[in-house]
């Protein structure tokens, strides 16, 4: 009986409360789909290597060694036996897919993460190589199975690679090198075809965190944990896609990789067996907009995906045998539904970041505009741009009553619960202060209110202006001394009435519903048994809000949006809760 159980692949998903309504559709080709070029592949690497042909003898381009030991320990004999190198002549092994034509065409480079190196991860993506190619895009799979763990040459892990992330991501910029030169050769097949001005980096799981690390070094003149290695590279690297990534285990110079001025986008699944927390959360909060640019961030978290299934080498099982006996893969999206969600957002996101295809923008700041693209289970969506200008982000300092704009104040009025706290994941922390909230109207007689008034200075706002802000469930009890634990049940979605006041006292009222429901935390119970799980099964997520200031004006015409001098959140529409709020501001 116990080993049926164990061989058994679990039970079936099922589908809590979705709070996504339906909106109107983008009126826009399908991004998933293939587009009209004809697709072309072929190899470039040493030419020399003893494990795979297409990087050996049959190699069609051969691209020299870069010398990585200044970024990289414990890189074992028994590695460089398998392999027949060491970290000071790594090669730069790299799988096209390219379209057919003159170009020239954005290029994209895809990083792989860890797994059994002896288990060749890069040709995991060849779905996306093929759409993309087909549709105007350069795509490169590249190798770094070198880097990856082995039982035999770590020794049984005892004595795997130490913090090699910042060498996935300089090995990143090395391949970018490359395709520089070619560009500029003359009897190379890539010969001005490779528009140079439009680059994008792609990471899945420790290649995720890698391309972070590549954005940055890529603006830096020195390595930052040694400053006697010289960086010169200084690509156009305009977008950076994360998929599942880690963080944190490469800091440079110790401290948090921040990043400035680039588009960004992380996915991530709900049953991620792997990386358990939305660790690309953290990233996400720390990329900035400081230069006027036209640059966005986004982020979506998907129910039923897991980790291995966005690369079709890896599949459903994210860790090793025997210990995926325990977890529960019955529970998972079919590979090729993981694999559309990929091939739908970041064909979207390159579409709209390399080409300058705006019209796909509202797809990263509600997932329901794609509904007629995606599969049917539930998303949570995160967006900010570059035009927007935040009032509260909860970052700068102990005082719950300052706005980080300076000059403005925020009260709360008859609340459960009211405290700024650094947001907790199922693993660690997502690195991000929000201010948490929670109400119970049958403990209180008068209505919960949390208000926001703006600063004089600082803000210009008009009717074209658009209230945005980030909110989650915060799966807390506001009230917990006053309930039984078997008054617990399913918990429905949110809703409540956002307010706003302008100078004169005229007041305007819309419903959180508006926009959408907020979604009750999503829980990934990724263990056979309760036991097996024994790390949290669900965390914060923000969600996207925005309502634009005209819809306020259409409930009330003498609201002057110009005049705006408070925001509220007024808990009227669902009896009692606890919400994380974070990122108030105004986009134009």
């Amino acid at each position: 009986m116990g080993a049926a159980w164990l061989l058994d692949d679990g039970s079936p998903l099922v589908l809590p409360p979705n709070a996504a309504a339906q909106v109107e559709p983008l009126p826009l080709p399908d991004p998933s789909q293939p587009g009209s070029y004809t697709v072309q592949t072929l190899f470039y690497g040493s030419g020399q290597d003893r494990r795979r042909a297409e990087y050996g003898a049959e190699v069609d381009l051969v691209t020299g060694p870069v010398d990585g030991s200044a970024l990289v320990e414990r890189w074992s004999g028994l590695r460089t036996a398998y392999w027949g190198f060491g970290p000071e002549m790594l090669p730069l092994n790299g799988r096209v897919w390219y379209p057919e034509g003159k170009g020239p065409f954005p290029l994209v480079l895809i990083a792989h993460g860890n797994h059994m190196m002896e288990d060749f991860s890069d040709p995991g993506y060849a779905y996306l190589g093929e759409l993309l190619a087909s549709r105007g895009f350069i795509l490169v799979s590249v190798d770094e199975n070198f880097l990856n763990l082995s039982l035999f040459s770590d020794a049984l892990v005892i004595s795997s690679l130490k913090e090699e992330n910042d060498l996935r991501g300089w090995l990143l910029l090395e391949h970018l090198r490359v395709w520089r030169d070619w560009n500029a050769i003359p009897d190379n097949p890539f010969y001005q075809k490779v528009d140079l001005d439009n680059v994008a980096l792609i990471g899945h799981s420790r290649g995720g965190e890698a391309v972070a690390v590549a954005a940055a070094f890529n603006n830096l003149p020195y390595y930052p944990d040694d400053a006697t290695v010289r960086f010169d590279y200084g690509f156009d690297i305009r977008s950076l896609v994360a998929i599942a990534p880690i963080d944190g285990t490469y800091k440079p110079a110790g401290r948090e990789t921040a990043l400035e001025n680039v588009n960004y986008l992380v996915l991530h699944g709900a049953h991620d067996m792997d990386v358990i927390s939305f660790a690309g959360a953290r990233q996400y909060a720390r990329v900035r907009f400081t230069d006027g640019g036209d640059w966005f961030k986004a982020g979506l978290y998907v129910y039923g995906a897991n980790h291995g299934q966005f690369n079709t080498s890896w599949g459903r099982k994210d860790l090793f045998e025997p210990l995926m006996r325990v977890f529960n893969l019955q529970q998972l999206m079919p590979a090729g539904q993981q694999e559309h969600i990929a091939e739908v957002y970041i064909s979207a996101f390159l579409e709209a970041t390399l080409r300058g295809e705006s019209g796909y923008r509202p797809l990263f700041r509600d997932h329901r505009r794609a509904r007629e693209w995606l599969p049917d289970t539930i998303y949570i969506s995160q967006y900010e741009d570059a035009t927007t200008r935040l009032v509260s982000t909860y970052q700068e300092d102990i005082d719950v009553a300052t706005t980080t704009l300076p000059g403005g104040r925020q009260t709360g009025e008859n609340l459960a619960v009211w405290r700024e706290q650094l947001v907790k994941a199922k693993w660690g922390d997502m690195d991000n202060h929000a201010a948490y909230l929670g109400w119970d109207a049958d403990a209180s007689a008068t209505m919960a209110r949390y208000a926001i008034r703006l600063p004089e200075r600082g803000l210009t706002l008009t009717q074209n202006s658009v209230l945005v802000f980030a909110l989650a469930d915060a799966n807390e009890d506001p009230t917990p001394e006053t309930k039984d634990e078997g008054q617990k049940g399913p918990r429905e979605p949110m809703d409540l009435t956002v307010e706003v006041v302008d100078g004169a006292g005229e007041v305007a009222r819309l419903p959180l519903s508006h926009f959408a429901f907020l979604q009750p935390q999503l829980e990934g119970r990724i263990g056979k048994a309760a036991f097996m799980s024994p790390l949290p099964v669900s965390e914060v997520v923000f969600q996207h809000f925005e309502f634009p200031l005209a819809a306020f004006v259409a409930g009330n015409p003498a609201f002057d949006p110009a005049g705006l001098a408070q925001v509220r959140l007024v808990f009227d529409r669902t009896r009692a809760g606890v919400v994380a709020l974070d990122d108030v501001g105004f986009r134009d």
